[in-house]
C-alpha cells in the first residue's frame, strides 16, 4: 500500500500592504493647506501696505509683493509640516509646475499677440547665445572638477535653459539617476529663491528699464515660478517682457533634450541600446504650456478687438485675478518643496560648479538684455 506523502505547499506570502502615506487623503489635505496659505498670502497682499500706510515701513510695503509673501509662508509652512512628519505624504497636492504652467497661460491673456511677435525676435537671440554659451560654459567647467557626465548634463541644462524643467528633460535624455535629479533640483530651486529678490534689486540700483529688466530677469533665472515671481516685484511690463524671454528660453528645451540624448547616445554611451529620438521625442519633450501661453495671446487680442472697451477690461480683469491666485499658489508650493538634503548629501563640487555658471549666465544676460531691449517698447 503506497503511503502518501505529505507535501503541504508553502504559506500562501501575504499581499503587500498598499502604502497609504501618500493616499488620496493626504493629497487632499495638501490642498486644503495650500489654500489656507495662498488666502493668507492674498490677504497681506491687500492689507500690509494700509496698516503700514503711516510707519516708517510704507516704502517698503508697497514693493512687497505677493510672491515674497507666498514664498515665506510656504517656507514657514514647510518646517512646520516637516516637524511633524506629514510633508512628504502631503506633496501630491504641491504641483509647482502644474500652477506655473496654468498662470502663465492666463498671463498670455493679458499680452497683446503684437508685444509677443515684435519681442519674439530679441528674444530668440538672447535666448540661443545665452543657451549655447552657458551651457557650453558649464559643461567644461564641471569636467574640470570631474562630474559625472550626466550629472553634467542636468547642471548644464538646469542653468541654461530653465530650471527644474530642463534637469526633468535632460535627465530623461541621458538616463540620469533619480538621486542626481534630485539633487539638481534642488540646487535649482536653493539659488532661485535668492534671485527673486536680488535681481530686482540689482536692476533698480542699476538704473535699468522695465523692460531690460524684464529681459534680464527671464533670460538668467532658472525656474519659470521665479522669473514670474520677480518680475512681478518689477512691474506688470517687466513681467510680459520675462515671460516672453523665459518662454522662448522653454521652447527650446525639447531641441536641447533631443540633442544630450543623441550625444549620449552616440559619444558617451557605447552599448548603443538606447533608441534613437525622432520626431515624435522632440514633441514629446516639448513644452506644450508655450503654446497655450500664445493661443491665450491670440484670443484675448481678437477679444478685444470684437467687444466694448468697459467689457474687455472687465473679462481681463477677471482672467488676470485668477492668474494670480494659480502664482499665488505655485509661490507657496515652492517653499514647501525646497528639500535642503538631497545638497548637503552631494558634497560641494557641484555646488560651486552651479554657482559659477550662475554668475556667468548674470553677466551673460545683462550684456544680451541691454543690447537687445534698450528701446523696445512693450505696448
Amino acid at each position: 500500500m503506497a503511503t502518501s506523502v505529505d507535501t503541504a505547499t508553502p504559506a500562501a506570502v501575504p499581499a503587500p500592504v498598499a502604502d497609504t502615506r501618500q493616499g488620496p487623503a493626504w493629497t487632499i489635505a495638501g490642498v486644503v493647506v495650500l489654500l489656507l496659505l495662498g488666502s493668507a498670502v492674498r490677504f497681506l497682499d491687500l492689507n500690509v501696505s494700509t496698516w503700514l500706510k503711516d510707519t516708517p515701513l510704507a516704502g517698503v510695503s508697497k514693493a512687497v509683493e505677493y510672491p515674497i509673501y507666498a514664498i515665506m509662508l510656504g517656507l514657514l509652512a514647510n518646517g512646520v509640516l516637516h516637524a511633524l512628519g506629514v510633508r512628504d505624504r502631503m506633496r501630491g497636492a504641491f504641483r509647482t509646475e502644474f500652477l506655473i504652467k496654468t498662470g502663465l497661460v492666463l498671463l498670455g491673456a493679458s499680452i497683446n499677440l503684437s508685444v509677443i511677435v515684435s519681442a519674439a525676435g530679441p528674444a530668440i537671440v538672447q535666448s540661443i547665445a545665452l543657451i549655447s554659451l552657458v551651457f557650453l560654459f558649464t559643461w567644461w567647467l564641471a569636467g574640470v572638477a570631474g562630474l559625472d557626465d550626466k550629472l553634467r548634463a542636468l547642471l548644464a541644462a538646469a542653468v541654461s535653459i530653465c530650471g527644474v524643467s530642463a534637469a526633468i528633460a535632460a535627465a530623461g535624455a541621458v538616463e540620469a539617476k533619480k538621486e542626481q535629479l534630485a539633487y539638481a533640483a534642488s540646487l535649482v530651486v536653493i539659488f532661485a529663491i535668492p534671485m527673486i529678490f536680488i535681481q530686482p534689486w540689482l536692476a533698480q540700483t542699476l538704473g535699468l528699464s522695465d523692460v531690460v529688466a524684464g529681459a534680464w530677469i527671464g533670460g538668467n533665472i532658472d525656474t519659470t515660478a521665479a522669473v514670474t515671481a520677480a518680475g512681478t516685484i518689477v512691474g506688470e511690463e517687466a513681467l510680459q517682457i520675462a515671460t516672453i524671454v523665459k518662454v522662448t528660453q522653454n521652447a527650446m528645451m525639447g531641441f536641447v533634450a533631443v540633442l544630450l540624448t543623441l550625444y549620449f547616445v552616440m559619444r558617451v554611451e557605447t552599448s548603443g541600446n538606447a533608441a534613437r529620438p525622432g520626431l515624435g521625442e522632440i514633441w514629446r519633450r516639448f513644452p506644450k504650456f508655450v503654446l497655450g501661453f500664445i493661443a491665450a495671446s491670440i484670443i484675448a487680442t481678437w477679444w478685444l478687438g470684437t467687444v466694448p472697451a468697459d467689457q474687455g477690461k472687465a473679462t481681463i480683469a477677471i482672467v488676470n485675478t485668477l492668474r494670480t491666485w494659480f502664482l499665488i499658489l505655485a509661490f507657496v508650493s515652492i517653499g514647501l518643496e525646497l528639500r535642503v538634503v538631497h545638497v548637503r548629501e552631494a558634497g560641494w563640487k557641484p555646488i560651486g560648479v552651479f554657482a559659477t555658471a550662475t554668475v556667468v549666465n548674470l553677466a551673460l544676460a545683462l550684456a544680451l538684455a541691454t543690447i537687445l531691449f534698450s528701446g523696445f517698447v512693450a505696448s
